[in-house]
């Protein structure tokens, strides 16, 4: 498995970040599917985010379904994610791959706990999200090291120019994902590239690559939070319409319910926006399970 070090030059030996303007990192992300890594923020505001992240975590440990469910929707439920999606340093290598126009679909945390089996199996993000075409792309900030130890991403370089393969459910409880979903086709292991992110970076890829990650064998946590930028053009394969945030210049669509920034920390207009929301996009997130 190829390793690159985010204290390199860039995803691919030779490269320069995309926030130094480098006139070839677009190219490498439509050749690839990803890049990486892009310094968005300094060490010490990853910190900061991350700590109040964790505040929010110990605030409703009384809560947990309530803390699941706006981990796993915190555009629309936490100020501070709001606030990290319109970051410009995000916005701007976002909307060199999608144009001016952008929403957030969502953001959630991917958080794994040290020394735990928790992974994630090798997938393609669109797989299940009922959206018509793939004018999308997904960030994925680092607010803990995310190295090999820690159970890093991986990527596997041109797979998003291939159609979505058939996956599999498994429903394994260590499997981070909703349906423990899995690709039904065999992955080289060497033919993966480890995404190594400092806090503060990111990663950028395409919602067909293939990838996915090992569990947590460090001593910290592994947190990164995952937000899906799509195309104002794009919609769902279902009648009713699901929600989005603008971030970046304007929506001629109407495709998607649109949501303002959050009114404050899990408001509750805000949660009764998000659940009704969960329960339209249970026609696509679990379409074929057998009940």
């Amino acid at each position: 498995m190829s390793t690159v070090s985010p204290t390199t030059d860039g995803a691919r030996s030779g490269q320069t970040p995309a926030s130094a303007q480098a006139p070839d990192w677009l190219s490498s992300y439509e050749q690839d599917g990803y890049f990486f890594p892009v310094r968005v923020m300094s060490t010490e505001q990853a910190a900061v985010y991350r700590k109040t992240m964790e505040d929010f975590e110990k605030q409703m440990s009384g809560d947990p379904e309530t803390r699941k469910l706006a981990l796993l929707n915190a555009a629309y439920l936490l100020p501070f994610v709001d606030e990290i999606s319109r970051l410009p340093a995000i916005l701007e290598p976002v909307s060199r791959i999608l144009g001016p126009d952008l929403l957030v679909w969502n953001a959630g945390f991917f958080t794994k706990e040290p020394h735990t089996a928790d992974f994630i199996s090798w997938h393609q993000d669109l797989t299940y999200w009922g959206l018509d075409d793939s004018h999308e792309v997904t960030a994925w900030v680092a607010l803990s090291p995310s190295t090999v130890q820690s159970g890093c991403v991986k990527f596997v370089a041109g797979t998003h120019k291939q159609d979505i393969v058939r996956h599999r459910d498994t429903f394994d409880s260590n499997n981070l994902l909703s349906r423990g979903q899995e690709l039904a086709v065999e992955v080289d292991e060497d033919e993966a590239t480890n995404v190594l992110l400092q806090p503060g970076e990111m990663s950028l890829h395409h919602g067909k690559v293939f990838h996915g990650s090992h569990a947590n064998a460090s001593d910290d946590r592994r947190i990164g939070l995952a937000i899906r930028y799509i195309s104002p053009d794009m919609k769902q394969t279902i009648t009713d319409k699901t929600t989005a945030k603008l971030v970046a210049g304007k929506d001629d669509y109407g495709h998607f319910r649109l949501m303002e920034q959050p009114r404050g920390v899990v408001d509750s207009d805000d949660l009764a926006s998000v659940r009704e929301n969960l329960r339209i996009q249970q026609e696509f997130l679990f379409a074929g399970v057998e009940k």
